[in-house]
């Protein structure tokens, strides 16, 4: 994981993606993996141009989209979030350098900070072509940068997204003084703020 402290001063050195997705019309959806989904949301969140992010699984089936059953590490699953956002105010490859700079550490292989299993797994889950293919360009593009020690780990994936459970939503919010959320989560949100002032929500 990136150390806290030198997290938003790594971020800004992360470059923009040289190729985006172009605006269409209307809202447009991101699925996209990073570990514990509750972090995730709380990063999103705070991002001008996101209408609705909701934490859940991709990569499994309908019948194994659970808690329970995910944290099992016996499916297919990758704790995920889905972002509705509005791509004439914030763009697909904007969402990218905000999940490989702040929101996660894309190096780590199934796991991320104190949770490990392929459940924890960095991944990214195209809806379309186009987000596919920005993507894989993106991840190529921050290799050869070579901003990390270690290559990124973070993988394409192809699945349905799940919703997970009432209690899993909002989570960071609704639990700000929670021991995980103040250990883990609270300092992506400040580095968020910090590395990207232009993009955080007022």
């Amino acid at each position: 994981m990136l150390a806290t402290p030198g997290r938003a001063e790594r971020a800004v050195r992360i470059p923009a993606p040289v190729v985006d997705v172009r605006p269409g019309d209307g809202m447009a959806v991101a699925v996209l993996a990073g570990g514990c989904f509750w972090g995730m949301e709380a990063v999103f969140e705070q991002v001008k141009g996101v209408q609705d992010v909701v934490s859940g699984y991709a990569g499994g089936t309908r019948e194994t989209a659970n808690y329970r059953m995910v944290a099992s590490e016996r499916t297919a699953h990758a704790e995920a979030i889905r972002i509705v956002y509005d791509p004439r105010q914030v763009s697909y490859g904007t969402l990218l350098r905000v999940y490989f700079s702040v929101a996660h550490d894309p190096t780590q292989v199934n796991r991320q900070g104190p949770d490990i299993g392929p459940s924890y797994r960095s991944a990214i889950f195209p809806n379309t072509p186009a987000q596919k293919a920005v993507a894989a360009r993106y991840i190529a593009q921050l290799n050869a940068a070579r901003v990390w020690d270690q290559p990124i780990a973070t993988r394409i994936e192809s699945g349905a997204f799940f919703s997970a459970e009432a209690e899993h939503q909002d989570f960071a919010r609704r639990n700000p003084a929670h021991p995980y959320i103040v250990r883990w989560d609270k300092p992506k949100v400040s580095a968020f703020r910090a590395a990207f002032p232009q993009l955080a929500r007022g």
